[in-house]
């Protein structure tokens, strides 16, 4: 009873005429700002904070959790129609989605996208409605132990994600992990990798390695094969998905939703591990598992449903326990002391203005969301109908542009250029650029995972596995890799006997 006299004077928060007005800005902003490759939420949310500082908390908050998710769906249309990620979370965006573009089919791809976010999102903040207490007391039990053992089987993961080659996938996945330790390190300090270059004493920002492997590079590939072949787009005749698209993705959508809310709770999981960890689930239990990364529509709508219930569900942490679980809700967290709130436990009971008119504010811009989104996407398609001579130097345009204005920096435009050139070689010899951009974003975790539970234990490595959360996930990795090796010399047997 407590639950519905709670959400229902949230939705009394939410429904005033300026809490919706502000419910639809936030959502427009971010669908508009994810739009464009290199400004994700993030970036907009710093960028639009000062002018929430005249308006009343509950009023702010709705605001800027509108862009975050708004930002969430806008930053899969370039994913999907220009394989340029707008940030971390739309890098498995673009493993089935762009092929699926390339095929002609970027109205269902963009269309399953929307309904995935929906669902996705509505379930999670259903969940968040009615057990946001016991999940919460849940997350507080992780500590770097398990951290570790979660990055563990996000890089597990990884070598599944490639549709080439494990090995390749490998070399690429540690490729990042070295990419992500340069800067300082983060127990001791001293620089690591910088080669006397002041500007990468903070590391590598996430923005031009994504944009240079994703954005440049496969801009310089098309170009070297004749430029953008667009004659697909003629084969676009609805936006909704087929019956057999739906069929094919109805349970892969609940099994992300499922998987993306557990996961958001978790600090420092998050829309990457909470996206890779539903595609590798779907790539494993496919009877076709060939199909991923080459256009297969449960693979784009598990990724898309999961990372948006993950984005719902992150709020758990912020708004009862007062831990921020990623950067996006660092910036929430800041605003809401900004306004004289201090998130955590007595926010139910001392703020539940702002607690239930967040919550029941979800509600709403989740349906904002997709009545605004679908009408919509015949507009976003027309980019493919652009001649590849056009579209070229555009999103390069886009690319650059978005990358300064992220942190204004000139050297981060040249760090494009590099990436753009080694995602270039990348593709040229049949190497993906997912596996490293993700173990980049991995990387940093779990390296302060391991360190922190090695200090901990005084360097004794048993605490992985004594643990009872992080033994058990290890125990988890153990059997999936023996089940692995035992598939490989299976596969070999029958291979070898079906020659003889």
């Amino acid at each position: 009873m407590d639950i519905l006299q709670g959400l229902m004077g949230g939705f009394g928060v939410a429904f005033d005429p300026m809490n919706l007005l502000y419910v639809f800005l936030g959502v427009f902003i971010g669908t508009a700002i994810g739009v464009l490759p290199g400004l994700g939420p993030t970036a907009t949310i710093a960028l639009l904070l000062p002018l929430t500082f005249g308006l009343p908390a509950e009023t702010a908050i709705i605001m800027l959790a509108g862009i975050y998710y708004g930002s969430m769906y806008g930053g899969r249309i370039p994913a999907i129609l220009l394989q340029l990620p707008g940030d971390a979370t739309a890098v498995v965006t673009t493993f089935d989605g762009y092929p699926m573009a390339q095929q002609g089919r970027a109205g269902p791809a963009l269309g399953i996208t929307a309904i995935g976010g929906f669902i996705g999102g509505t379930i999670s903040v259903i969940g968040l409605t009615l057990f946001a207490p016991v999940l919460a007391s849940f997350a507080v039990n992780f500590g770097p132990p398990e951290f570790m053992a979660l990055t563990v089987v996000g890089l597990l993961l990884i070598t599944y994600l490639g549709s080439k080659s494990i090995w390749k996938s490998l070399v690429a996945a540690g490729f990042g992990l070295l990419l992500a330790t340069v800067g300082q390190d983060p127990v001791v300090g001293t620089t690591r990798f910088t080669f006397g270059v002041t500007e990468l004493l903070d590391g590598i920002s996430f923005v031009p390695i994504a944009m240079g492997l994703f954005g440049v590079g496969e801009i310089m590939y098309n170009l070297e094969r004749g430029g953008w072949t667009t004659s697909a787009t003629s084969r676009i005749a609805n936006i909704w998905p087929s019956a057999a698209d739906w069929a094919q993705s109805r349970l892969a959508i609940l099994r992300g939703a499922v998987i993306g809310f557990f996961i958001g709770i978790l600090p420092g999981g998050g829309g990457v591990v909470s996206s890779m960890v539903s595609y590798g689930v779907e790539k494993r239990i496919a009877r076709d598992p060939d199909r991923f990364g080459k256009g297969a529509i449960e693979g784009l709508s598990t990724t898309e449903t999961a990372d948006n219930a993950s984005s719902t569900s992150a709020f758990i942490p912020l708004l009862t326990l007062g831990i921020p679980p990623n950067p996006v809700l660092a910036l929430l967290f800041g605003a809401l002391l900004i306004q004289g709130i201090t998130p955590g436990p007595q926010l139910i009971n001392q703020n539940p203005e702002v607690f239930w008119g967040v919550i029941a504010s979800m509600y709403i811009g989740n349906l904002l969301l997709i009545l605004l989104n679908l009408p919509l996407i015949g507009l976003f398609i027309q980019l493919l109908r652009v001649r590849g001579g056009i579209l070229a130097p555009l999103a390069l345009m886009l690319t650059m542009v978005g990358v300064f204005s992220f942190q204004n920096s000139t050297f981060d435009m040249w760090l494009v250029l590099i990436f753009g050139l080694v995602g270039y070689l990348m593709r040229k010899v049949g190497f993906e650029a997912g596996p490293l951009v993700l173990a980049f974003v991995l990387g940093p975790i779990m390296e302060s995972a391991l360190r922190q539970s090695l200090l901990i234990s005084n360097g004794d490595p048993s605490i992985f596995f004594t643990r009872p959360i992080s033994g058990t996930m290890f125990a988890v990795i153990g059997v999936l890799v023996l089940f692995s090796i035992v598939q490989f010399f299976r596969k070999r047997s029958r291979h070898v006997s079906d020659e003889g």
